[in-house]
């Protein structure tokens, strides 16, 4: 199938119109044409090549929401006309131990990422959903209720399910008491599932500023954690915190709210963190952990659970040409919260 899609043809680029092909449908194949894809802060780390592994010519997307137009004869959850979502992956090996726990994220052979990833069959670069069309393997592919809003629906598979995931695994619920640290596009779902669970929720932020929309969202309040008295009042008051920090940063201080036992997720930074003071962890059985995304069961559960709360990104919608500004805007934290491609806005080839 040729398509187009809007590519990084080296590290650092910025993004261009780009012709390609999409593979020809295998047995258990879903092929969409692409309506709306998330921009995720993930997309300028790849494009940058931030992390070592970057693939060009790149075609980033990873929170892709499309409409099936054509299925391999296998295919049996799917039929032409579907409205479905793909998210981080598109493939596993759906033999090992994690892949039969549903946890296809943590493949023991690795998972195969959307975009900058390697077909398991072909070895070919995967290609992500910056572009006007998808080819994925069924079982990776997801349904979309009806009635969820498809224009805000797509920071889900990414945002929402990497915020989604640690606070089912600590099963927060009525009672919790939960903590995000900052209140961006991760930050924001944070704040709006774990209200949705049932949790008292609290925002921390440097300053009082987000108070307003930390309450908006639905936190029930705000620590400020330049603030040494709030701070150390609040010591032993969390289960959960989770931490979405994007860059390095001092922990210790944020241990010393959690209670007993309880658990700092870390989200957002993927590298090295500031020196910290194990006492906090050591003196309370607390612990610091990492999440990525769920597996594919948990993030249908993840949608059908924000169809039935109504409870959706706050987003801006783009138009494709504006994809590079919207980077840059991305960078500087000038969103409010994460953006998305109308991808009616890319011709067909």
């Amino acid at each position: 199938m040729k398509t187009i899609g809007y590519a990084a043809q080296s590290a650092g680029d910025t993004l261009a119109p780009w012709e390609f092909e999409r593979r020809d449908l295998r047995p258990n194949d879903v092929a969409m044409e692409v309506l709306y894809c998330g921009i995720c802060f993930t997309d300028i780390h790849q494009v940058q090549d931030d992390w070592g592994w970057g693939i060009f010519p790149m075609v980033p997307g990873h929170e892709i929401i499309g409409r099936v137009i054509d299925v391999g004869e296998d295919v049996s959850q799917f039929k032409k006309g579907d409205t479905v979502a793909v998210g981080c992956m598109v493939d596993s090996c759906l033999e090992c131990d994690q892949c039969h726990h549903g946890e296809e994220q943590f493949c023991r052979e690795g998972m195969t990422l959307t975009y900058a990833g390697r077909d398991r069959i072909t070895g070919e670069t995967t290609q992500g959903g910056y572009s006007k069309h998808l080819v994925c393997r069924e079982e990776f592919v997801l349904h979309i209720p009806d009635g969820l809003d498809l224009s805000r629906a797509a920071p889900l598979l990414c945002a929402g399910i990497t915020t989604y995931s640690p606070l089912r695994h600590w099963n927060i619920g009525p009672g919790s008491q939960v903590g995000v640290i900052g209140l961006g596009g991760l930050g924001h779902m944070a704040v709006k599932l774990a209200a949705g669970l049932g949790a008292d929720v609290t925002v921390l932020s440097r300053t009082e500023d987000k108070e307003a929309d930390a309450r908006d969202l639905g936190a029930d309040g705000l620590l400020v954690s330049s603030d040494a008295a709030a701070m150390e009042a609040a010591q032993s008051s969390f289960d959960l915190i989770i931490d979405t920090i994007p860059v390095k940063h001092d922990l210790t201080p944020y241990l010393r709210l959690l209670d007993v036992g309880g658990g700092l997720v870390l989200v957002g930074q993927i590298g090295p963190i500031e020196e910290m003071d194990s006492e906090p962890v050591v003196m309370g059985r607390r612990c610091i952990v990492g999440s990525a995304i769920g597996g594919i069961a948990e993030t249908q559960e993840l949608i059908d659970f924000c169809a039935k709360k109504n409870i959706l990104p706050e987003c801006e919608v783009i138009n494709i040409s504006e994809v590079n500004d919207a980077l840059e805007r991305l960078k500087r934290s000038d969103v409010r919260y994460r953006f998305v491609i109308d991808m009616a806005s890319l011709a067909a080839p």
